[in-house]
């Protein structure tokens, strides 16, 4: 199979079918075989008895359903472990992703050799205060954070080896980190095409402002664990050893100081008195709590079970 397409959705009964017959004419075209894979993320409208309406009709609609809406990454992960093709592309349900992208989109895979390639929306039809300047400063800070040069992490349209997204894990609300998810597996070689952005057709946005907000602090997270994650130890380990040797030191001399002048018959006043002591007592706690959470990371790590992360309530 040369495509798998996994759309992930919620409450976009309105979009379905036209976004069904337009894949489906861009697959003839280029002869593709191919799957659509539509994941239902909880929707309170009719969107899963058109998914169901689309299946019956053509072999090659799939669909995922869940109990209730999990996110945007937990249907990602769905459609991933479901894809067969040799290149998997994503796209959003709204309309605003062309299909029209998808044969170049392919070809970057397949003849180009690049692992994944992310859209890029260049000129956008989104609110200029609450999407695209937002969005300028989230992608910025992403490239800055995590070394990939992407110009849109947020961008739905994307390609993907088969190999790469069964190889990467897709939870929290980390979708818009794939690109990064995927360097750090070892697929060093991502792509960015200039893809078109369409005005939305119907219904409203999922998504406020609140996930860049929500973005940002996850950006922090993928650092953190694409330095520490596996090794957590190394980074509260250190800390708390220096936070310890730090406050050892500063109250070995405040009482070596003590004794000294003590022997040459100074006024000393007692070590509890002095404001220093407690500051080297606290350091010395601090650090020693640094390294029982470092340790108790390491211990997690190689105890933790593979928790279920969304229920499934239909497949088709």
């Amino acid at each position: 199979m040369n495509l798998s397409i996994v759309i992930p959705l919620l409450n976009e009964e309105e979009s379905l079918n036209e976004l069904h017959s337009w894949i489906v004419k861009v697959m003839a075209q280029n002869n593709f075989s191919y799957e659509v894979i539509f994941i239902d993320d909880g929707s309170t409208d009719t969107s899963w008895q058109v998914i169901e309406g689309l299946a019956a009709q053509n072999s090659s609609v799939k669909g995922i359903r869940f109990l209730r809406n999990y996110g945007k990454s937990q249907a990602l992960h769905a459609g991933f472990a479901k894809a067969q093709g040799d290149v998997i592309i994503t796209m959003d349900a709204d309309l605003q992703d062309s299909p029209e992208e998808i044969p170049d989109l392919y070809s970057m895979v397949t003849a180009g050799g690049y692992d994944m390639v992310s859209g890029w929306k260049k000129k956008r039809y989104d609110s200029v205060v609450f999407k695209n300047m937002p969005s300028k400063l989230f992608n910025w800070a992403a490239r800055k954070t995590s070394g990939v040069y992407l110009h849109d992490f947020n961008c739905g349209l994307k390609s993907y080896k088969n190999a790469v997204v069964k190889n990467v894990e897709v939870s929290g609300e980390m979708h818009r980190y794939i690109p990064v998810l995927a360097k750090n597996a070892g697929f060093a070689k991502i792509g960015e095409k200039v893809v078109q952005h369409q005005a939305r057709k119907y219904g409203t946005t999922k998504f406020g402002i609140e996930r860049f907000i929500n973005g940002f602090l996850d950006l922090i997270t993928i650092w953190f664990l694409s330095r520490f994650g596996k090794r957590p130890m190394h980074l509260f380990g250190a800390l708390g050893v220096i936070m310890f040797m730090i406050g050892l030191f500063s109250a070995g001399y405040i009482g070596v100081n003590k004794l000294y002048k003590l022997a040459v018959h100074e006024r000393a006043i007692l070590v509890t008195d002095n404001p220093w002591f407690y500051i080297a007592l606290t350091t010395m706690i601090l650090g020693t709590q640094l390294f029982l959470a470092g340790f108790l990371g390491e211990i997690i790590l190689r105890t933790k079970n593979n928790e279920e992360r969304y229920k499934i309530s239909e497949t088709l």
